[in-house]
């Protein structure tokens, strides 16, 4: 089992940028392939970005494209999300989630992912 706790959420005005880290223990992290997902008050749980086991592959949804990075450095245990240019609209607790995989595909469902971190606040003001 791996334990993922996630920094870095806060306030911050529109326009502006946060890095979220999501840090790993309990396992081999390189054996798991990654997700940022977030969650708005009263909406579902929506995908943001993912990247596979070695970070050669990532993918992210429409509305953070040329905004958000992920990225992971596995010698650290660490998986990132660079936010840059934020909107209103990005306000949500964001989770970082992990899965073990065999193969280096992403997994941009939640049903994918079987390990959920805590969530940190972001809020970006206008």
């Amino acid at each position: 089992q791996v334990q993922l706790v996630e920094s870095g959420g806060g306030l911050v005005q529109a326009g502006g940028s946060l890095r979220l880290s999501c840090a790993a223990s309990g396992r081999i992290f390189s054996n798991y392939a990654m997700g940022w997902f977030r969650q708005a008050p009263g909406k579902e749980r929506e995908f943001v970005a993912a990247i596979n086991l070695i970070g050669s592959s990532t993918y992210y949804v429409d509305s953070v494209k040329g905004r958000f990075t992920i990225s992971r450095d596995n010698a650290k245990n660490t998986l990132y999300l660079q936010m840059n240019s934020l909107k209103p609209e990005d306000t949500a607790v964001y989770y970082c989630a992990a899965t073990v995989r065999y193969t280096l595909d992403v997994v941009t469902t939640p049903n994918g992912y079987n390990y959920w971190g805590q969530g940190t606040q972001v809020t970006v003001s206008s």
